[in-house]
């Protein structure tokens, strides 16, 4: 049957000799990959700029449950003239290859994709807070958000057990770091699809967010399986700093 939707697109590869497969992030569906036809070439009927990382569309697709590759029969920008600049285009790589190591095929999730669409413009925040803000909206929506817990008796946070401890190991972060990310929990809002996540700003140096959002990504990898061989952040260190 034909379905509408609006979708982010995630990851794009070639399909035989004109075609492409793409990954992207719907709406009412979740995660779908689709066959795209006449992309590829100077007389593709579709223009490849429209598949860019995260870029929004309105689509009409075909949705049969028996297979897991289906066709996109029409698709339309949302959004047309993203900004190009660096660090725009950066934020948005980045936010994509979370998505595409996170997200799991046919799970709606309308509330995380309303942010993501929002976010997907990089304008609503400093850009130096949108990745942590944003891996810790999607770790509330993918159900390991870390429990904020965090007092003189707990200072330390654990990456494997989820929660602020009493006695640092092998497993925790540093006191002062483990701190930042209590900072960034109490100050989030993960309950709302605004794109604001920060209900009042955390003040801490452009180095010590960085270094959180390694850990972050860390935790991901140890409670996402597929999130191994994560390479976006190294050019958002070059690109903030």
């Amino acid at each position: 049957m034909l379905l509408s939707t609006p979708g982010l697109v995630l990851h794009t590869t070639p399909y035989a000799e004109s075609s492409v497969v793409a990954k992207v992030f719907t709406r009412q569906l979740g995660l779908r990959s689709y066959i795209i036809k006449g992309v590829r070439g100077r007389s593709g009927r579709v223009k490849q700029n429209l598949l860019q990382p995260l870029s929004s569309l309105d689509m009409v697709v075909y949705d049969n449950p028996r297979t897991d590759l289906n066709y996109i029969k029409e698709l339309t920008p949302r959004n047309p003239g993203q900004s190009s600049e660096p660090v725009t285009n950066s934020l948005r790589f980045f936010m994509t290859e979370v998505l595409y190591k996170a997200l799991r095929e046919a799970e709606p999730m309308p509330a995380l994709w309303d942010y993501v669409d929002c976010q997907s413009s990089v304008g609503s925040e400093p850009a130096a807070n949108v990745p942590v803000t944003f891996m810790l909206k999607v770790a509330y929506h993918m159900g390991i958000e870390p429990l904020d817990n965090h007092s003189h008796r707990e200072p330390y946070f654990d990456l494997q057990e989820g929660r602020f401890v009493s006695e640092p190991d092998e497993n925790t972060l540093p006191a002062a770091l483990s701190r930042t990310l209590h900072e960034y929990l109490s100050s989030s809002r993960p309950d709302s699809s605004a794109p604001q996540s920060l209900s009042h700003p955390v003040t801490v140096s452009l180095q010590e967010r960085l270094t959180l959002l390694d850990a972050l990504i860390a935790y991901f990898q140890l409670h996402l399986s597929g999130f191994a061989h994560f390479h976006s952040h190294e050019i958002l260190h070059t690109i903030l700093k």
